[in-house]
């Protein structure tokens, strides 16, 4: 049985692999960092004493320095359970309350076709990035060195320019005899009601490609140079590559940024994660235009234990604290919660950095309030957020 592309990241993602071992070992308490997804205990493989078998919930695998044994959920299930490949799946989907996937004998078609999507995304990425160098873009350059952003951090994070005109990168790629279909199909154009040729999707927007955990390119958000415009923010449409409420901005360097001590930062923006990657906080991530899902708050659990969301210090930033501590009271488990830093009203996280530097950031990370502070404020204060003094209390340190 052939799985649909994407099935078992997701599998491992909604995955607490020390759930999983711990079945079988006892943990080393002392050796352990519980708050870090980080646990050691004597190696079910091989008779020991010593704690040598690790597991590192926020990267997902298990190794052992003594008889070195390694792998993930799937593999120790394999393992220890004497189980087929196709059998630890369907144990795992069952405990992360996944539907198995039908029989389908054309889903190796389907991982072609997502693989052509990611090439045409690839290509679409090249072409903005030169775009960004033409003189069309002049504003668009000139919009970016305001907000400092450097050459290198428009580089890294692959940073260009859709011009204004219907069809540039529909008659690019096409000229490069990319099907037509593909460019819809991935996203990138739209077709018209009349029927008539695909145009552009993106026009007039600085683009910020959107990239999956593996750093492929999935679906691009534009920011409109018009002040106009009926959207100052773009994401791609869903498709088979990208799924919103799925993916985060910035995953994958992110997590490598956490693994490294960073702490993780939630944003509500693209120039909000890279204003604080440039400042030196590079495990920032964003949600994708919706307010974060479970899932996408399963993903940063996995990566750290107590994210750091940092809100605008306004009404509707201060909501949206208010939802994600209701979505995330029910899934809680041992040793996962949340902080929150709400920034001055009126300013978000590329603000405060322009204005008063990293160190000004620094310290409102430091101080960021833990989400039972939060909820305590809320029930005994009130649930009005949309007056001015609602507003200030929240945004006010506990006496507590």
């Amino acid at each position: 049985m052939s799985l649909p592309p994407g099935f078992l990241d997701e599998l491992r993602t909604r995955t607490t692999l020390s759930r999983v071992v711990g079945r079988k070992v006892v943990w080393d308490n002392r050796k352990s960092n519980q708050a870090k997804g980080d646990w050691w205990a004597p190696c079910p493989f091989h008779q020991e004493k010593s704690a040598s078998f690790h597991v590192d919930d926020r990267k997902g695998y298990y190794y052992c320095f003594g008889c070195h044994a390694k792998g993930d959920a799937l593999s120790f299930l394999r393992e220890t359970e004497n189980m087929g490949f196709m059998e630890a799946v369907e144990a795992l989907a069952r405990e992360a309350g996944m539907t198995m996937p039908a029989r389908d004998p054309q889903a190796a078609q389907r991982a072609d076709r997502r693989t052509q999507l990611a090439g045409v995304m690839d290509e679409a990425v090249k072409w903005y990035r030169l775009q960004l160098r033409t003189g069309a873009a002049a504003a668009a350059r000139d919009y970016l060195a305001r907000r400092k952003l450097s050459e290198a951090g428009q580089e890294r994070f692959g940073i260009g320019f859709a011009p204004d005109t219907r069809q540039g990168l529909f008659q690019a790629l096409t000229g490069k005899g990319i099907a037509a279909d593909l460019l819809v199909d991935a996203g990138l154009c739209a077709r018209p009601d009349d029927g008539g040729a695909p145009y552009d999707r993106f026009r007039g927007r600085i683009i910020f490609p959107i990239r999956d955990a593996r750093g492929r390119a999935i679906s691009l958000g534009g920011r409109a140079m018009d002040p106009n415009a009926r959207a100052k923010y773009l994401n791609g449409p869903e498709t088979e590559l990208f799924d919103k409420g799925r993916n985060l901005y910035n995953l994958g360097p992110a997590r490598e940024a956490v693994a490294k001590g960073a702490p993780l930062v939630v944003a509500e923006g693209y120039m909000d994660v890279i204003a604080l990657a440039e400042a030196g906080f590079g495990g920032a991530v964003a949600p994708l235009g919706t307010a974060i899902t479970e899932t996408q708050l399963q993903m940063l659990w996995r990566i750290s234990p107590e994210p750091v969301v940092a809100l605008d210090g306004d009404a509707a930033g201060l909501r949206a604290a208010q939802r994600l501590i209701d979505l995330a009271l029910p899934l809680l488990e041992a040793g996962q919660g949340l902080r929150f830093v709400i920034l001055p009203e009126g300013q978000d996280p590329d603000d405060l950095i322009r204005a008063q530097g990293a160190g000004a950031m620094q310290k409102l990370l430091e101080g960021a309030r833990p989400m039972v502070d939060l909820l305590w404020q809320r029930e005994t204060e009130g649930r009005n957020f949309d007056s001015p003094s609602g507003a200030r209390r929240w945004r006010r340190p506990s006496t507590r």
